[in-house]
């Protein structure tokens, strides 16, 4: 089954590398992982049609606010640093496969 996966940061730039780098650890994977990248303003036009948020550790103050915008069924999850100041896609896929149990 696919899981939609939304990852958020403050303006989407960098958020957006690291969904390119996700898509491809998903794809050499096999996962069915469907994975955008918006800013954090533009979450909720997209929290209803998600199964999982990623927000990026720069926005870790804000993190329960965010988690409070989307459904409880979405699983909110805080990206560590590490793997993502280096933007590595296969880091954030094994953490993210973690947090959901698979």
């Amino acid at each position: 089954m696919s899981k939609s996966i939304l990852l958020i940061c403050g303006s989407g730039a960098s958020s957006g590398f690291m969904a390119a780098n996700m898509r491809k650890a998903v794809k050499k994977e096999g996962l069915d992982y469907k994975i955008k990248a918006r800013s954090e303003s533009e979450l909720g036009d997209y929290a209803d049609d998600i199964d999982a948020l990623m927000v990026g550790p720069h926005l870790k103050a804000e993190f329960e606010g965010i988690k409070k915008q989307v459904p409880d069924n979405v699983k909110v999850i805080l990206m560590h640093a590490d793997y993502y100041s280096i933007l590595d896609g296969k880091g954030a896929i094994e953490h993210l496969q973690k947090e959901l149990g698979e």
